[in-house]
């Protein structure tokens, strides 16, 4: 079974304006994946037609092999949510928030349990919700979408809020909830975050999917693997044009730069600057992060390239 499964799913708002177009996208069970895109591409409509906060105009989506308008209570039953702007009861303590949770998923969790298992201080477990911090909140949040131990976790920017220690917990909580056979659906706009716990990731770029793979299969895909640079006492005259997987050569002071796609090149690459009469004196391997891959797939950017 696969837990997310969309076939030409459409949202369009007036004649011309498709917010998500014809999207065919399906997430494996078990599986942590990445959904990205930039302002506007239709990562949180895409979101609330699979919670049916909003209907599409045509195509299907199925949750947990559930339909996803048809049987919104069923889904509903399974999954946690961590949305994008979502509210929480000011008066209310953040226990009672996670109580709550519990008792609408019909669960017997520890509520102490799961307050440690985010971070929340005790102390600030029983103060009321609306004096709490951002970060706070968050972390709330995340207790209550992992209330019940859901099947699925969709989560709609987790980090939103939190300082460095806080989204690096915030990844430590996301693979642990995957490590026990649970799918994470994982939306953000902080690519490093997605890099560090993502199985595979998808690219919207104004409503459609252009891109779905592990991040080294992107790599793969737009012709970046990664960057040598070889530290050396002198710049030799090297010719590498024909050696296959070599591009963009460039060469600095005490420095010679290549991109690599085939990683046997590498050898090809030291051998010839050794031969050429140059001691080497440092190599370095850099690959092209997320964030050059997003800007290729999304034409926010040129060709990534990548620096030492």
């Amino acid at each position: 079974m696969t837990a997310i499964e969309t076939e030409d799913l459409t949202k369009q708002f007036g004649r011309t304006l498709y917010a998500v177009d014809g999207l065919d996208l399906t997430v494996e069970d078990g599986e942590v994946f990445g959904f990205l895109g930039p302002n506007g591409a239709g990562k949180s409509t895409t979101i609330n037609m699979l919670l049916d906060f909003i209907r599409p105009t045509s195509g299907s989506a199925q949750v947990l092999g559930h339909d996803a308008q048809a049987e919104t209570t069923t889904i509903r039953q399974q999954i946690g949510v961590l949305p994008e702007g979502y509210d929480l009861y000011p008066r209310l303590s953040g226990r009672s928030h996670i109580e709550m949770a519990i008792e609408l998923k019909g669960a017997s969790d520890d509520p102490d349990a799961i307050i440690d298992r985010v971070g929340l201080d005790p102390d600030d477990a029983d103060r009321k919700a609306g004096d709490y911090s951002q970060g706070m909140r968050q972390r709330l949040a995340l207790g209550m979408a992992i209330a019940g131990d859901p099947e699925l976790l969709i989560l709609d920017e987790p980090t939103n809020g939190l300082d460095p220690n806080g989204a690096r917990e915030m990844r430590e909580i996301v693979e642990e909830h995957a490590e026990r056979g649970a799918t994470v659906f994982f939306s953000s706009h902080i690519l490093e975050q997605v890099q560090a716990v993502c199985d595979r990731v998808g690219i919207l770029a104004d409503g459609q999917l252009v891109a779905v793979d592990t991040i080294d299969g992107l790599r793969e895909e737009v012709g970046s693997g990664s960057t040598l640079t070889l530290t050396v006492d002198t710049v030799p005259s090297v010719d590498f044009s024909d050696v296959p997987g070599v591009s963009n050569i460039t060469t600095q002071s005490t420095a010679i730069q290549a991109s690599i796609t085939d990683p046997s090149a590498k050898i090809t690459v030291i051998d010839r600057v050794r031969e050429a009469g140059a001691r080497i004196e440092d190599i370095e391997t850099s690959e092209a992060s997320l964030e050059e891959l997003f800007a290729t797939y999304t034409n926010q950017g040129e060709q990534p390239e990548v620096s030492p």
